[in-house]
């Protein structure tokens, strides 16, 4: 007999997290394995939050953390909310966790009870799937498509809410297909919401700095919308800080509180290093970051030239995060040097056996007929990589 809970037999692996290791596998094997498969910046940490750090080591901050973030900590963060985000939070409104994956299963286990729905505009970041699941909720996909640049409508949310909607969960810009969402269309599906004031948001916005689209809109800054949105953001994608495990929520204060009892009873308060680090970083003008931000457009202008030399991939142009998110289907159905394409995974497969780049297929993302690349990496290696898809695919 399996001892195993049903809770963890039922839980499917994260698949980014999988392609990368089997890429790493790969690679130590010999093989010259080029990675477009983690979310990760390929920059360091800038020198102003590295020195905060250690000025934070030299100044003993070594004991446990307040549960909630250091109160400095919280307060930055409003400020940060206010000037970015055109929003306003008090600081009992704001809980700092040990990343903003952390920061999503706080708020699924205590927004959820059994068979709550959620809706899922697909394609949506893996874990989000993962995580209502494992809270007792039942995710409903909201499909859309390259055409419609991977948006969802005013009438498909519409359509989607049930009386057993709890909430709404979707990122912009998103992960994985680099959509921004403009105030007009936030504004559009808020006007459907307010129909239906027993469903919460949850507005993932970790890349909202890196942004090409020239604005950005926080929906929880749309009247009527901050007293039933949860605003999570983080440090590890504008700032380079994947490692560092710093996440963090806005939202309405009951929801904090909830958040806050949860984590007391589960990891406590994040790192106290880190936690220093991240005051200097959400203290710092975005400004900082544009140098970055340049790189990632250039690149992201870079691979979207070269997929589309590629014959049967179509494509969106991405305004945001640092993914492209081709459809591939054309490839459904066909047998390339020997390899049956039956769907998105077998495709992904096959470039990381024929080409030697690592992907990730789009089922894990909600769209079947997709694959995600990151091109959180060198303009040479990208160049590279795609070289070798088209020829594999030529």
């Amino acid at each position: 007999m399996n001892p195993l809970s049903d809770r963890i037999n039922n839980l499917a692996v994260s698949q980014t997290l999988a392609m990368a290791a089997l890429a790493r596998e790969l690679k130590a094997q010999g093989k010259d394995i080029i990675s477009l498969s983690l979310g990760e910046p390929d920059f360091n940490t800038p020198e102003f939050i590295k020195e905060a750090a250690k000025k934070a080591i030299d100044e003993n901050y070594s004991t446990y953390t307040p549960v909630e973030g250091y109160l400095e900590l919280k307060e930055a963060i409003c400020k940060k909310f206010k000037r970015d985000n055109n929003l306003d939070y008090k600081p009992s409104q704001i809980v700092v966790s040990t990343g903003a994956k952390q920061s999503l299963y706080n708020i699924a286990q205590v927004m959820l009870n059994e068979s709550d729905e959620v809706i899922l505009p697909a394609p949506y970041w893996v874990s989000y799937y993962e995580i209502i699941k494992l809270s007792g909720g039942v995710p409903v996909e909201v499909p859309t498509s390259v055409e419609s640049d991977f948006k969802i409508t005013p009438e498909q949310l519409e359509a989607a809410i049930t009386p057993k909607t709890k909430m709404m969960w979707f990122s912009s810009p998103c992960n994985p297909s680099g959509s921004v969402y403009n105030r007009e269309e936030l504004t559009a599906l808020a006007k459907v919401l307010e129909k239906h004031p027993h469903v919460y948001v949850v507005a993932d916005e970790i890349y909202e700095h890196i942004n090409f689209s020239g604005t950005f809109c926080s929906i929880a800054s749309i009247p009527g919308m901050l007293e039933r949105t949860i605003t999570v953001n983080g440090v590890a994608k504008a700032f380079a800080m994947t490692g560092w495990r710093i996440g963090y929520i806005g939202a309405p204060e009951f929801i904090a509180k909830a958040c806050t009892k949860i984590q007391g009873q589960v990891t406590s308060g994040a790192n106290s290093i880190a936690q220093r680090a991240t005051i200097t970083a959400v203290e710092a003008d975005p400004s900082v970051l544009n140098e970055m931000v340049t790189a990632f457009k250039n690149r992201r202008d870079l691979v979207v030239g070269l997929v589309k030399e590629i014959p049967g991939f179509k494509l969106n142009v991405p305004e945001g995060a640092f993914y492209v998110f081709p459809d591939v289907s054309y490839y459904f159905g066909k047998t390339v040097k020997g390899t049956e394409i039956k769907n998105a995974t077998d495709f992904s497969m096959f470039l990381l056996a024929e080409a030697n780049v690592a992907t990730v297929t789009g089922d894990a993302f909600g769209n079947p007929n997709c694959i995600r690349f990151s091109y959180a990496t060198s303009e040479a290696l990208l160049t590279e990589a795609m070289r070798r898809i088209k020829e594999a695919v030529s």
